[in-house]
């Protein structure tokens, strides 16, 4: 397992309020006979096939099974070769589809399936075994057919019910914004067509049930991606309604700033200034007379220097604003170690400057989509919502493809979103729930519908096909039921202690 793979697992789970993280290799041995729960563990995701069945899972390999529409839960226990409770990787989801069908997916790209409605889970060997890479959702369309999805940019597939799984994921290539924060080593790979991997996490996969051939994937750094043929052809989404700026312009050979243009660039940076989850990007470029003047034998230095000027004049009015550095990206900044490339890469250079020529001198100043986004449901193949990290909520009713941001009225996380009860409801940390009679648009406190008074995370909310009965699921063994649709839910799990009868002895 790689540092940085660790490091995206910690993030990732610190974002649910978990303290720990077991990072290490794991082998795989399943016990078949089922177990009273006499230690609650976090749970993490819930999927209900059927009224009778549901299975849920999280930390420490915990799996929770329930044939009797949840009155009772027996624990499915996986032995991890003897490790102990606190040494098993963390199972992140799970997705049945039907009540004997299904599959699990998590840390160290483990995936393990059953067929007998949870009972026993066999391992499956997949492009992420040995890798390290985690995998964060996954998605049955049928029996035979299933995606995961996790770290770096993980995207695999399965048509045969997990005998084999296809690595579709995200890589990188030359012409790829990560492709000059490679090592060398990472370069050469590239150029020789070899995968790389694009350094980004995908959170969730969601899919409408049949006949609908409509997906969906959701991610950190705001990914967006949506399919309307079960994923044989993925497009990027885009993120409408924020804010726009006309460039700075620049005469030749010149780098300071109007007076009313810094007032202009204040103004656009104070609109957003609350708005946590979205990044500012500068971006210097040079007109074609600066690229033929100040590049001189090959040398670039004078048209870096300007370049530079530029972008640093424009960043310190915007963290004058208000905005801290860490909101900041300066794209297209001039690479001085050039020559460490040129041998390697001949091209690198001029790639570099035509990627710096704009018809007149200019800085660009443009709003990043940053939200970390958790979760992403339809209720219909049109109108979806998505939660994230600091209550962010994107909203979409053209099936995925432009999505505006909702007012949740909360900056804590949102992790988990019902779009399909009346009203809708989202569920997140310390016991955090909301309710939108608007697809979304707006939210509040809950007014129409019953949740039991918690102050623990709630992770996950399904409903079975009908849409009655559903499940959620959250921290510490907590589970709670709906039977109407999801007006009104009840904790049925942990049990309430009982007292031993006082015996006299």
């Amino acid at each position: 397992m790689t540092p940085r793979s660790c490091a995206r697992l910690t993030a990732f789970v610190l974002a649910l309020g978990i303290g720990s993280v077991a990072c290490h290799d794991v082998h795989f041995e399943s016990h078949a006979d089922p177990a009273e729960i006499d230690l609650y563990d976090h749970l993490f995701a819930v999927s209900v096939p059927s009224e009778k069945t549901a299975v849920a899972v999280g930390y420490r390999s915990a799996i929770y099974a329930s044939d009797d529409g949840g009155d009772s839960w027996s624990e499915r226990e996986i032995a991890w070769d003897g490790r102990a409770p606190a040494q098993r990787p963390l199972l992140y989801d799970v997705s049945m589809a039907d009540e004997e069908r299904g599959w699990i997916v998590g840390q160290l790209g483990k995936i393990v399936r059953t067929r007998d409605g949870g009972r026993t889970w066999a391992p499956q060997d997949n492009p992420k075994s040995d890798s390290g890479f985690h995998l964060f959702s996954v998605q049955a369309l049928d029996a035979n057919t299933a995606w995961a999805i996790g770290v770096w940019g993980s995207r695999i597939k399965t048509e045969d019910g997990g005998a084999s799984w296809q690595d579709y994921s995200l890589t990188i290539d030359t012409t790829h914004p990560q492709y000059v924060w490679l090592s060398p080593p990472e370069q050469e790979r590239v150029r020789a067509g070899e995968m790389v991997f694009e350094d980004v996490s995908l959170n969730d996969i969601y899919c409408r049930p049949a006949p609908s051939t409509r997906c969906w994937i959701v991610g950190e750094f705001g990914y967006i991606f949506w399919s309307d043929d079960h994923g044989k052809n993925w497009t990027p989404a885009e993120i409408v309604g924020t804010e726009k700026f006309e460039p700075i312009t620049f005469g030749f050979d010149d780098s300071d700033i109007s007076d009313e243009d810094a007032e202009r660039l204040k103004k656009f940076v104070e609109a957003i200034l609350t708005q946590e989850h979205l990044n500012i990007l500068i971006e210097a470029y040079a007109s074609p007379r600066e690229l033929r003047a100040f590049v001189e034998d090959g040398d670039p230095s004078a048209l870096f220097d300007i370049l530079d000027s530029r972008s640093v004049g424009v960043r310190a009015i915007v963290e004058e604003t208000g905005i801290l550095s860490d909101r900041l990206r300066l794209r297209g900044t001039p690479p001085w170690d050039y020559e460490d490339f040129l041998e390697d890469d001949p091209t690198f250079l001029q790639r570099y400057l035509d990627g710096r020529r704009a018809d007149e001198s200019q800085v660009t100043i443009d709003i990043a989509q940053n939200p970390y986004l958790f979760r992403v449901r339809f209720k219909d193949d049109d109108n979806g919502i998505i939660t994230g990290l600091g209550g962010v909520v994107l909203v979409s009713d053209d099936g995925g493809k432009t999505w505006r941001y909702g007012d949740s009225g909360t900056k804590q996380a949102l992790y988990a979103v019902a779009p399909g009860t009346r009203p809708a409801l989202a569920l997140g940390e310390k016991g955090n729930a909301r309710q939108s009679a608007d697809g979304g648009r707006t939210w509040t406190g809950l007014e129409d519908v019953k949740v039991p008074e918690i102050f623990t995370f709630m992770r996950d909310v399904d409903f079975e096909p009908s849409g009655r009965t559903g499940m959620i699921v959250g921290q510490r063994g907590l589970v709670m039921r709906s039977t109407d649709g999801g007006a009104e839910w009840t904790k049925v799990l942990p049990k309430p202690k009982v007292a031993k009868a006082d015996t006299g002895h």
